[in-house]
């Protein structure tokens, strides 16, 4: 359909800025924001069936090696069998931090078996492995049942003529295909199926990762020490950043201000020469003069702006990023709900994440549209950007994203990083409101 050129348009609200119209609906986002969580959840379920089943494959190992103990042979392979432990364990704490908070793992090993036996950390870990290789490895074969019984019972009308009644069956009630009502029926078993699996995969994917987060991670003493490490890493990233940025505006001054400020002085001395014997050329040369002024006028306000946005001052952080998404390349859709202003540091690094998300997405990602959704979230202010590019978004590779860690992690904020190859890219950040 073709807008009347004469028509008018009611503004854009001023914390929303407007897609473009395409031809076909969108899904709407609740929908879509479900079926990502399904999705992730999903995923995350599937690979911690991978590490339950490394877990089962352990404990079997455990179980046989208490068992050659008896004959003293045990004792030659508890070592071992205690460092596949670690491994797994470590295994699933990358996994759990991929998909959350950061798990972070004991030291190494103590020498010795009876110094093994004792430690608290192999205590916990072979508690998860217990946990983890029959509950957990249970929870993810339920889990991958509920979609493949889905999608085979919705897609039974298809096919249900071509094989036997004893393949062409519900999975739930085991009723033979032979009509279709038992088809329909089928069908909307297939149905359930697909309900049941949206509700049920997230808390499913939760309490599967339950005992990893609670047995895994370091205990309570170990906070302290981490915490330290933690924030002298972070302070060293906000250092790097602060030298980042005092080059970036050195750069810019240094390239492009005092560039045309010295040319302003040159065209203006060769204006005063001219001025008694060509007033025609030095009228040209003050012309020039004051465009080169103009110009580096402009790009003090531009560097400035990159500082500190005054607007951010001015009024909110909303109306800032509203800036940022109407002058985006890309078109982009605005959310934001702020009920309360933030620290002026951290509105400051929600805008700086923004605008390096839309610069990504139109430089590297070659996106058509990017939602950015910002709002509050256990008192937490959390940035999402989200763009429909080609994914595969590597954080070392040059693109600001390391950048953007620094600036969250020096507000004690985290940054998560999804991009799968073919996309979509989700870059989130929550930071500490009041700090």
């Amino acid at each position: 359909m073709t807008a009347d050129p004469g028509a008018r348009t009611a503004p854009p609200h001023p914390t929303q800025a407007r897609v473009p119209a395409r031809d076909a609906a969108p899904v709407p986002p609740r929908a879509r924001s479900r079926a990502a969580r399904t999705l992730d959840a999903l995923e995350h379920v599937v690979g911690g069936l991978g590490t339950g089943l490394l877990a089962l494959m352990s404990l079997l190992a455990l179980a046989l090696t208490a068992l050659l103990c008896v004959v003293g042979v045990g004792f030659l392979l508890a070592p071992g069998v205690l460092r596949a432990v670690r491994a797994v364990a470590d295994r699933e704490r990358t996994r759990l931090s991929h998909t959350g908070a950061p798990v972070a793992g004991p030291g190494p090993l103590p020498d010795g078996l009876r110094a093994q036996l004792t430690d608290p950390d192999v205590h916990r870990e072979l508690a998860w492995t217990l946990l983890h290789g029959t509950v957990g490895v249970l929870l993810g074969l339920v889990a991958m049942t509920l979609p493949f019984s889905a999608v085979r019972d919705v897609t039974v009308p298809l096919w249900w003529r071509v094989f036997p009644e004893q393949v062409a069956s519900t999975d739930l009630m085991y009723v033979p295909v032979t009509s279709w009502p038992t088809a329909f029926l089928a069908f909307l078993l297939g149905v359930g199926w697909l309900v049941l699996a949206v509700v049920v995969l997230p808390p499913l994917s939760r309490l599967q990762s339950w005992p990893g987060r609670a047995l895994l991670a370091p205990p309570p003493g170990a906070d302290l020490a981490l915490r330290v490490a933690q924030l002298t890493a972070t302070r060293a990233g906000a250092l790097d950043a602060h030298v980042a940025e005092l080059r970036r505006i050195e750069r810019s001054l240094h390239d492009g201000t005092q560039n045309r400020l010295v040319a302003v002085t040159v065209l203006l001395g060769a204006a005063r020469r001219a001025v008694a014997r060509d007033p025609a050329r030095a009228e040209e040369l003050l012309e020039r003069a004051h465009s080169a002024a103009e110009e580096a006028l402009a790009e003090l306000r531009s560097v400035a702006r990159h500082i500190l946005p005054p607007v951010l001052t001015d009024r909110s952080l909303a109306d800032a990023l509203t800036g940022l998404a109407s002058s985006s390349l890309v078109p982009c859709a605005l959310r934001v709900d702020l009920p309360v202003r933030c620290a002026a540091s951290v509105e400051a690094t929600a805008y700086f994440v923004v605008a390096e998300a839309l610069t990504n997405a139109a430089r590297h990602a070659r996106a058509t549209a990017v939602t950015v959704d910002v709002g509050m979230v256990a008192g937490r202010l959390r940035v999402a950007v989200t763009d429909d590019g080609a994914g595969g978004a590597d954080e070392t590779a040059g693109s600001g994203l390391a950048g953007i860690r620094r600036r969250a992690e020096a507000h004690d904020g985290t940054m998560l990083l999804t991009s799968p190859p073919g996309g979509p890219t989700t870059l989130e950040v929550t930071l500490p409101c009041g700090s």
